[in-house]
């Protein structure tokens, strides 16, 4: 890619629960090492997108680095549009799925080397009603979570253990969902309707054993119940679920209905309730800077 002149760091000041200010220091430390000049950009909710394209067109970043969460990758890739400029990735947010399934290190250190290096990977975009997706969308019970937690003060993993019981109460699951694919139309229930580039979600649990990123598909995954025993496998990244507990479909391009609005989230954030949603994969990729592990399967 030859020599990084401008880095662009995107940084997330309210994700998670890492020191921002300690982490941007040693950001621009990376950034020094590479005799590369640094300008930093503080994501604030407030037309983020429309002011990080400016800027981006204004300064044409060799680098971007992401601290944040997935929300902030999915901004940052949306800004970017048909733009080819590699992205490296600090996990910094209360979701770090992409990450989590990038095998990123567990280091900061090591982090801002891989993210300032020079090994990529290209991944698939997916666009649910015309929402990137980098990650894992889905309908149901996880985007009640998500959408409970947003509203609570507490963040973190912690946060999500909170409102993971209320959720479990309150939810009105299962649901009824219409997916046509593949020339298809199946009817079902369940719990959860995931919409997955990827294997697992940020918490480790893999909710798609046989996802990759880069494989021009995706996979919706539809969980019939609430299945103690199949969960633990999640969490245990076993490969293959119960046909009786989760139905697979691989394809290209989707339709999902739901009989009565549906809570959706993409890529940790809640979208509101929806009756129904379309999913492609996008024209557009993002080139992510990755390490150059043999254990990096994506």
């Amino acid at each position: 890619m030859g020599k990084i002149k401008t880095v662009l760091l995107v940084v997330n000041p309210i994700s998670g629960a890492i020191n921002k200010a300690e982490l941007i220091e040693e950001i621009k430390l990376g950034a020094i090492k590479k005799e590369a000049s640094l300008i930093i950009f503080p994501t604030t909710g407030e037309n983020d997108k429309i002011k990080l394209e400016k800027l981006i067109a204004d300064k044409d970043p060799c680098r971007i680095i992401v601290a944040g969460g997935d929300g902030t990758i999915k901004l940052v890739a949306e800004a970017l549009g048909n733009k080819r400029t590699p992205i490296g990735i600090i996990p910094a947010g209360s979701s770090n799925g992409l990450s989590y399934n990038l095998h990123l290190p567990a280091t900061l250190e090591q982090q801002i080397e891989t993210a300032l290096g020079d090994n990529f990977i290209e991944i698939d975009i997916l666009k649910i009603n015309n929402e990137y997706c980098l990650h894992i969308g889905d309908f149901g019970i996880n985007a009640e979570l998500i959408q409970n937690y947003e509203a609570s003060k507490v963040r973190g993993k912690i946060g999500y253990l909170l409102q993971s019981i209320p959720t479990l109460v309150q939810s009105e699951y299962p649901f009824d969902f219409t997916v046509e694919a593949n020339g298809r139309i199946i009817k079902t229930q369940g719990i959860l309707l995931a919409i997955a580039n990827a294997k697992s979600y940020g918490t480790g649990a893999t909710i798609n054993p046989h996802g990759k990123l880069n494989d021009g598909s995706f996979e919706i995954l539809i969980f019939k119940n609430f299945d103690v025993f199949e969960i633990l496998k999640s969490l245990r990244n076993e490969v293959e679920f119960d046909p009786e507990f989760v139905d697979t479909i691989v394809t290209k391009e989707a339709t999902i209905s739901c009989d009565i609005p549906v809570a959706l989230q993409v890529d940790g954030e809640f979208l509101g309730n929806h009756h129904r949603a379309t999913v492609s994969i996008a024209p557009e990729k993002l080139l992510i800077a990755v390490t150059n592990s043999p254990l990096n399967h994506y």
